[in-house]
């Protein structure tokens, strides 16, 4: 603590309530709703073993903990968690049911009785820690149900926790996954990376958050307390492992913050980042230096039916590159400015800096169809926060490399299905038809339940054409890239239109009933 005093740092700590007790439940199985046996985990999860707070023996464990976390822990603030506790053992728990029954509390406004059990235990924690001159902060599950009088709400969901917090007068910590998980990779060429734990999340995205939306007015705005970036360390063994993955990407976290919106200027920014990165040479850090790699721009242009294709570096180096697989040289083709493609193609790229070691290979395969760069509807809406450039990346002729959703080269339904028509522009024929689903069942996401293909030559009468159902066997988690294939007798038509169905979760799976997540990268037709 001295260490941190010393340097004007206030640690402030969390002790995850009611749910992520595994080892606690281990150590004093009664303060379960099962009463164990219990094993600590060995690896990441969500449990559905939890304290019950049925027992008022939890409650004296948990004063007893935190009353000397408060002895420890000089800070205004004590982070209770409170988030991913599944209600499964509360359901069925005499003791719980008892409570429930005691408090009153019923199912209302979409939340079980069981959300509203978990708000009188943030509650009755909260007052415990007020009456020690402290205040709380929960994630964002806390405001499932009653939100506690005075939390602070740290919104990891997403921003909508956070704003409806805000909305409700209470002051929120803004740190959603897609712009502050530094556990996130920073680039989708993955191979070469130090182990991460999946998504995507570069520099740039970093800057382009906004703490404080507009939705919010000025008085909701001051209860954004800021924002914060959060580095969990479940891959993380040493601490150049850890500052790899902060820096420099908390330089961009830092100007979110000190820097008026309307001030904020990304390519500024990039032309003051190599001094800031000479300095943390200098100081012998280990930081990414992904910002000196070529970026590639990929887009599917429908006017003239090919991938428009933009190569660039920060410091606007030259840039060679090759498109049958070849690694480049400066003999190479020099990019001078965007050109595209319409076939099937591996471009390589590298930037070449005078008296430097030549960039990081830029790779990526091109794998055109029948379909590819074809106009398209989608009859269905993406999740929002998995929508990225929207429809055409089902026939941009990228795939996704691996069963990293995030990477934006997956577009992702939530519980919907995935209906989209492709323009073929003339009659064309096919026999064939592909689609690749992400399954990562561990987040929800799993493989499609049934596909349909069917035609038509003037965009309103469909006929089908081919179809398949899906079962999927497994009994345990598990994540791949599921590749389906649909062929039949040729076909030719002017219009495709393609359906994915989701999956309902099976019951081994925590949540099982609901509409599974579907991920998939691109409509394939030949």
């Amino acid at each position: 603590m001295k260490y941190a005093e010393d340097r004007y740092i206030t640690i402030i700590p969390e002790i995850d309530l009611p749910g992520h007790m595994l080892a606690a439940l281990t150590a004093y199985p009664e303060l379960g709703c099962t009463g164990g046996p219990y094993e600590v985990a060995g690896s990441w999860g969500v449990f559905d073993d939890v304290l019950c707070p049925g027992k008022e023996e939890t409650f004296t464990f948990l004063e007893g903990v935190l009353s000397e976390v408060v002895e420890l822990f000089p800070s205004k603030y004590i982070h209770i968690g409170g988030d991913e506790c599944p209600k499964v053992r509360w359901e069925k728990c005499p003791d719980c049911q008892a409570r429930i029954k005691e408090l009153k509390l019923k199912d209302k406004d979409g939340h079980k009785a069981e959300h509203y059990l978990q708000s009188y235990v943030t509650a009755r924690i909260e007052k415990f820690l007020n009456d020690k001159g402290r205040s709380i902060i929960g994630w964002d599950e806390i405001l499932e149900g009653e939100l506690a009088p005075n939390a602070t709400v740290m919104s990891w969901r997403g921003m909508e926790g956070g704003i409806k917090a805000a909305q409700m007068g209470h002051d929120v910590i803004m740190t959603p996954t897609t712009y502050c998980y530094f556990d996130y990779y920073q680039t989708r060429n993955t191979d070469e990376e130090p182990l991460a734990i999946g998504g995507y999340l570069p520099i740039e995205k970093v800057y382009s958050f906004e703490p404080a939306p507009d939705i919010l007015t000025a008085g909701q705005k001051a209860r954004i307390l800021g924002a914060q970036a959060n580095l969990w360390t479940e891959y993380i063994q040493t601490p150049e492992h850890v500052e790899y993955m902060i820096m420099p990407r908390i330089a961009a976290l830092s100007e979110v913050q000190w820097v008026k919106p309307e001030k904020k200027n990304y390519e500024e920014f990039l032309t003051r980042l190599p001094r800031l990165l000479n300095l943390y040479g200098k100081l012998g850090y280990k930081y990414a230096t992904h910002v000196f790699d070529v970026q590639a721009k990929m887009t599917p242009n429908f006017e003239t039916n090919s991938l428009d294709v933009e190569l660039s570096t920060i410091d606007n180096a030259p840039v060679y590159y090759t498109l049958d697989g070849t690694e480049p040289t400066v003999s190479s083709t020099k990019y001078d400015g965007k050109f595209s493609i319409r076939e099937n193609s591996e471009i390589k790229a590298i930037a070449i800096r005078k008296g430097e070691n030549p960039s990081k290979m830029l790779s990526e395969k091109i794998n055109a169809s029948k379909a590819s760069y074809k106009p398209i509807t989608l009859l269905t809406e993406p999740d929002p926060d998995y929508k990225y450039s929207g429809e055409g990346m089902l026939v941009d002729g990228l795939f996704g490399n691996s069963t990293n959703y995030r990477t934006g080269k997956w577009i992702g339904f939530k519980g919907e299905d995935m209906a989209a028509i492709i323009d073929m522009l003339e009659p064309t024929e096919i026999s064939t038809a592909e689609i690749r689903n992400c399954v990562v069942t561990g987040d929800w996401i799993f493989d499609a339940s049934e596909i349909i293909l069917e035609s038509s030559n003037n965009d309103s009468t469909f006929t089908v054409v081919n179809s398949q159902k899906l079962l999927d066997a497994n009994t345990t988690h598990w994540s791949d890239i599921a590749t389906h294939t649909l062929s039949f007798n040729p076909v030719t038509a002017r219009y495709y239109k393609l359906t994915v169905k989701p999956t309902i979760i099976p019951a081994w799976h925590p949540g099982k009933g609901n509409k599974a997540y579907m991920f998939i990268d691109e409509i394939t037709l030949n």
